[in-house]
């Protein structure tokens, strides 16, 4: 469970001090489906990245399963993001000369996993996406919606606790974000995930149960039922 206390991120520009989180509290418990919503440079991404341990709070705790992660070394926050925590971005950021097996390798490579078990457990993270028959196919062979798949196959081969997305259907066009939606619901349901998610995308927002909107600094939060 996620427990966020008072967290305040400011930035200097300038002369001018923005304050891109201010005071923010929020709990997120463990299998929580959460959209993050809000108008763009309003903090949803610097909410993200304070959930995935890739930025500290100038102020306040951000409480991972009792740790706060603010206060740890760079090196133990380096660990608790391999092991525990998955991340799909807009732009996949899949290595260009490697194979989508070998991409989604990556991610066991610091879990120290060797070399059989990591070919093996890829392939089985690709399967789970539908790409069984694309291992061996370069990014630049596949679709966009099939380069997601394969970024989803990268952040969930290690078996995290936690998936991050932030606009993780940002490039695709409506009917592959629909596919990439229902494959990162199915997979959150069948591996009982706390997601959170960012996105502009309101008939996204609409299905989720909770959605939290962002605005200068502060966050609400409604919660209704999943369509």
């Amino acid at each position: 469970m996620y427990e966020l206390r008072g967290v305040t991120k400011r930035y200097t520009r300038g002369k001018e001090t923005v304050h891109a989180l201010d005071g923010v509290g929020l709990t997120i418990p463990d299998g929580d489906r959460l959209v993050i919503q809000g108008p763009t440079g309003g903090g949803k991404s610097t909410l993200l990245q304070m959930l995935g341990g890739l930025d500290r709070p100038s102020e306040g705790e951000v409480v991972l399963d009792g740790v706060d992660l603010a206060t740890l070394s760079e090196a133990r926050l380096t660990k608790v993001r391999s092991e525990n925590i998955g991340f799909v971005f807009q732009s996949f950021n899949l290595i260009p000369t490697l194979t989508a097996q070998e991409n989604v390798e990556t991610a066991l490579v610091p879990l120290g996993v060797k070399a059989r078990e990591r070919r093996t457990r890829a392939a089985e993270a690709l399967e789970s996406v539908g790409l069984g028959e694309r291992l061996g196919h370069l990014p630049g062979e596949m679709s966009g919606g099939q380069q997601q798949r394969v970024a989803i196959a990268r952040a969930l081969v290690k078996r995290p606790k936690v998936l991050l997305a932030d606009e993780p259907t940002g490039n695709l066009d409506e009917g592959m974000r629909d596919e990439i939606m229902d494959v990162l619901e199915a997979l959150w349901k069948e591996h009982g995930l706390t997601f959170v998610m960012v996105t502009h995308d309101s008939a996204i927002a609409k299905k989720a149960p909770r959605v939290a909107t962002i605005r200068k600094g502060g966050i609400t939060v409604k919660e209704h039922a999943a369509s």
